[in-house]
C-alpha cells in the first residue's frame, strides 16, 4: 500500500545516523508515520538517546514538538528554547511533531499530552532549555573524548564545537553518534538570560515556507492507495437521534459504496468527496426528537435571565456590596449583557485517515490537539490494544479550541465509522464546513447582569455581577472557566460580588479562543468604561487610578496609550475605545479607532496593542498572534453567532452566514511587546479578549449607545 503525500517525510525521519537527547527520559523507538514535520533533517540517521532533540549526521537539530502546530507556532517557539541552549545556528532548526505519548509528552499544566491554554511555551520552556543544554553537554564531552582535550576549553556557537588551542573544529554531526553514548548530566547548566542569543530575536518561523509554497502536508492533503471517503449525516437539533432512514436514492449516486448507521448519525462511504456528500443529500432520515433541544435563542436568552432572580454560586464576595450601593450620594449603573454561542470555523475541518496494517494495528492521521486521548477513545471504539494504535498527529489549519475536547467526541465518530467497515481499505473520515459550523462544541451563550455604584467623589465602591450559561467542564458547582477575568477583577474596588449559574443543555460546550475571558473581559470592560464616563473620568486614566495594586496591568495599558497618543484629537468622526484584559498570565491592553461604515456599522481602521508576555522567545510569533487574535475576536464581535431557530434547528451553516473578518476589513494593528525578565506566559489567546470591548466603547462614543448584546451588526440589522 502507498501512502501518498507524507510518504517522503516519514523516510527522512526514519533514516540515517544521528542523536536523539530527551530530558531525563527513557530511550524510545518510533514508529513509522510517527511524525509528520516541518523542514525535516536529510537523510542522517538516528542514534536516539530520547525525545525532545534529534541531531542528523547532516548536523540538521530537529526538535519533537510535544505541541501540535496548528498555526500559532510552538514549531518555532520551542526550536529557538533548544537551539538557544543547544549553541545552534537557526538556520540548522527543524521540527516535527513527537508521537502520542501521556507519559513521555505530557503538557506539565495538564498531567497528559496536549496543547490548549496559551501553555505550549510557559509548560516547555526549562523542560526544553535543559533539553537543549543536555544535547550541548554530550555533544562537549564526545568531543572532549575524541580530541583528549578538556571538555572545559571546548566552546561551541553558531552550531560548530570549537578547541581554539588545537583549532579543532566540528559540526555536530560529526559526534552525534558518540554523543549518545555519553551519561547525560543529571543538571545540565543553563545560561544566564543575559547571555541569550537566540531567544528575543526575530527569528522566521519554521512554518512558513512550506505553507506558502504547497509543500506542507495537512490531514486533507493525506491520501492512500484505493481509500475510501465517508462522511456522516447529523441531525439539524442537537440531541436528536436517528429513527429510521431510507438510503435507496443515495445508493443510486455513482460511486457510493456503502451506507451504515453508527451512534451519531448515518456514515456514507464512497469512492470520492464528491460522491459521499452528493450521496449523503440523498438520504431520507427521521430523527427522533425526544431528547432535543427545541427552544430558540431567544427562548433560552430569556430562560437565562430568569435565573437572576435565584441564588447561584458564589465565586467573589468582598466588603459588603448591598451597603455600597445604599450610601449618601452613591449613583449606580445597571445593564444586562448577552453574548451568543460561536462555532470556532477553523479554515480546516474535521477529518482523519485510518488505515490498518498487516499485523492488525492502525494508524491515525489527524490534527490531534490531545492525541493521547484521541489514542485511547480510538483503540476502545476499534476494540484494540493501545500499543496497536499510533496517532501520528498533522500540521492542522488552525483549531481555536476546537479540537481540544475531553473523550474525543470526533474521534469517537470517525473510529465508529472505521470500525463499521472491515479494515481492508484505508479510509478517510471527513466534516463538511456545515458540519462543522453545525456541530456544536460552540463557546457557550452568557448573559450577564451587572450593577456598579460610585460615591461622591466618583469612586467605583460597589460591583454586582452575575454570569448564567453553561459550565464546559460539566460541572454542579462553580466552573472557574465562567467567571475567570471576573472573579479576579484587576481593579481596586472595595465591595465586589461575582455569582454564577450554570445552565444545562443538550448543545455541547467547548472553550473558545480565550475561553471565559471572551465574555468576562468585554462585560467587565466596558462596564468599567461606562462607569468612568458617568463620572466624567478619562477612560485611561481612570482604569490606572484603579490598578494602583497591580503595576503590569498599568505598565501595558500606559504603554498603549503612549502608542496611540492617546488625548490627542481623534480623526474627524472617529472615536477611541480602549481595553486591558489578563488572560493565560499575559496583561494585554488595546486602543481602537472606529467609524460608522457606509452601512452604518463600526469600521475599525487602526488597533495599537501592547502586551507582557513574560520573556519573549520570539517576537515574530508574539506579534503575529497579537494580529490574528485582534483580527479573530474583532470578526466574532462585530459578525459572529450561532443561533437557533425557533423549534431548535440551527441557522447558520458556513461562512455566507457565519463569516470570518474579511481581508479589506482588517485594520492596520501595532503591536509593543514590553521587556520583562518574567517566564514566558500565552499568547495563543490573550490578544482575543480586548478588540471586542475597545470597539464597544469606542462605537458607545460615536453613536452614544452602548453594546448590550453581540455581534454589533447582527443587532444593527436587527
Amino acid at each position: 500500500m502507498t501512502l501518498h503525500t507524507i510518504t517522503s517525510t516519514r523516510r527522512s525521519f526514519l533514516s540515517g545516523a544521528g542523536l536523539v537527547i530527551g530530558f531525563t527520559l527513557a530511550p524510545r523507538m518510533f514508529s513509522a508515520g510517527a511524525s509528520q514535520g516541518v523542514q525535516a533533517g536529510g537523510d542522517s540517521a538516528l542514534s536516539q538517546m530520547n525525545a525532545f532533540v534529534k541531531i542528523g549526521a547532516d548536523d540538521t537539530v530537529t526538535v519533537l514538538s510535544k505541541h501540535i502546530e496548528f498555526g500559532q507556532g510552538p514549531f518555532t517557539g520551542l526550536a529557538t528554547i533548544v537551539a538557544e541552549e543547544l549553541d545552534a545556528d537557526w538556520s540548522q532548526m527543524r521540527a516535527v511533531h513527537s508521537p502520542a505519548d501521556d507519559k513521555v509528552y505530557a503538557n506539565l499544566m495538564f498531567g497528559l499530552q496536549g496543547t490548549g491554554g496559551s501553555t505550549s511555551i510557559a509548560n516547555s520552556y526549562v523542560q526544553l532549555r535543559k533539553a537543549g543544554a543536555t544535547a550541548r553537554a554530550m555533544l562537549v564531552a564526545a568531543a572532549a573524548e575524541e580530541w583528549k582535550v578538556p571538555a572545559s576549553e571546548i566552546t561551541v556557537e553558531k552550531g560548530r564545537i570549537k578547541h581554539a588551542a588545537s583549532s579543532k573544529e566540528s559540526g555536530f554531526g560529526a559526534f552525534a553518534g558518540k554523543a549518545a553514548a555519553h551519561t547525560p548530566p543529571a543538571e545540565p547548566k543553563l545560561k544566564d538570560p543575559k547571555d541569550f542569543v537566540l531567544i528575543g530575536q526575530e527569528l522566521p518561523k519554521l512554518d512558513t515556507v512550506s505553507k506558502t509554497n504547497g509543500k506542507a502536508v495537512f490531514t486533507l492533503d493525506v491520501t492512500a492507495d484505493n481509500m475510501l471517503y465517508a462522511t456522516v449525516a447529523h441531525p439539524e437539533h442537537f440531541g436528536a437521534t436517528v429513527k429510521s432512514f431510507d438510503d435507496a436514492e443515495a445508493r443510486k449516486v455513482r460511486g457510493v459504496v456503502d451506507i451504515k448507521q453508527i451512534p451519531q448519525g448515518v456514515a456514507v462511504y464512497a469512492e470520492n468527496t464528491f460522491a459521499a456528500l452528493k450521496g449523503r443529500a440523498a438520504l431520507t432520515i427521521e430523527w427522533d426528537l425526544a431528547k432535543a433541544e427545541t427552544r430558540s435563542s431567544e427562548q433560552l436568552t430569556a430562560d437565562y435571565e430568569k435565573l437572576f432572580a435565584e441564588k447561584g454560586l458564589q465565586a467573589t464576595n468582598n466588603g459588603d456590596v448591598d451597603k455600597a450601593f445604599t450610601g449618601q450620594g452613591v449613583q449606580s449603573l445597571e445593564a444586562v449583557l448577552a453574548f451568543p454561542f460561536l462555532a470556532h470555523a477553523p479554515m480546516e475541518p474535521l477529518d482523519a485517515v485510518f488505515i490498518r496494517a498487516a499485523d492488525g494495528s492502525v494508524d491515525i492521521y489527524t490534527g490531534a490537539q490531545f492525541p493521547g486521548m484521541d489514542k485511547s477513545t480510538a483503540a476502545k471504539v476499534l476494540g484494540l490494544d493501545p500499543e496497536k494504535v499510533r496517532v501520528n498527529t498533522q500540521i492542522t489549519g488552525g483549531s481555536f479550541g476546537r479540537k481540544a475536547q475531553f473523550g474525543s467526541p470526533y474521534m469517537q465518530e470517525a473510529a465508529a465509522v472505521f470500525a463499521a467497515t472491515d479494515g481492508s481499505r484505508p479510509l478517510k473520515h471527513m466534516w463538511a464546513r456545515e458540519d462543522d459550523i453545525r456541530g456544536g462544541y460552540y463557546r457557550p451563550m452568557y448573559v450577564h447582569k451587572m450593577r456598579g455604584a460610585m460615591d461622591a467623589d466618583g469612586k467605583i465602591v460597589g460591583w454586582d455581577q452575575t454570569i448564567v450559561g453553561q459550565s464546559i467542564m460539566a460541572k454542579a458547582d462553580l466552573d472557574e472557566t465562567s467567571v475567570e477575568g471576573a472573579s479576579n477583577l484587576p481593579y481596586d474596588i472595595p465591595n465586589l460580588r461575582v455569582m454564577s449559574h450554570n445552565t444545562t443543555l443538550v448543545v455541547p460546550p467547548l472553550w473558545w479562543r480565550s475561553v471565559g475571558h471572551t465574555h468576562t473581559g468585554f462585560a467587565v470592560e466596558t462596564f468599567v468604561d461606562e462607569l468612568l464616563e458617568k463620572v466624567g473620568k478619562d477612560p485611561v486614566e481612570g482604569r490606572l487610578a484603579l490598578l494602583t495594586k497591580e503595576p503590569r496591568h498599568m505598565a501595558t495599558l500606559k504603554k498603549v496609550a503612549e502608542m496611540a497618543a492617546w488625548g490627542s484629537p481623534s480623526p474627524e468622526g472617529r472615536q477611541r475605545g480602549v481595553a486591558v484584559v489578563k488572560s493565560f498570565g499575559s496583561y494585554v491592553a488595546q486602543i481602537v479607532e472606529v467609524s460608522i461604515g457606509e452601512d452604518g456599522s463600526p469600521r475599525v481602521h487602526k488597533v495599537w496593542c501592547a502586551v507582557d508576555c513574560g520573556i519573549a522567545i520570539n517576537p515574530n510569533v508574539i506579534k503575529a498572534q497579537m494580529e490574528g487574535g485582534i483580527g479573530y475576536g474583532l470578526g466574532a464581535v462585530l459578525f459572529n453567532a450561532i443561533t437557533l431557530a425557533q423549534g431548535g434547528k440551527i441557522i447558520q451553516s458556513n461562512f455566507h452566514d457565519y463569516r470570518s473578518l474579511r481581508i479589506n476589513e482588517m485594520p492596520v494593528v501595532d503591536v509593543a511587546i514590553i521587556p520583562s525578565a518574567e517566564p514566558p506566559t500565552g499568547v495563543g489567546e490573550p490578544g482575543v479578549p480586548p478588540v471586542g470591548p475597545a470597539v464597544a466603547n469606542a462605537w458607545r462614543r460615536l453613536t452614544n449607545s452602548p453594546v448590550r448584546r453581540l455581534p454589533i451588526v447582527n443587532v444593527l440589522s436587527a
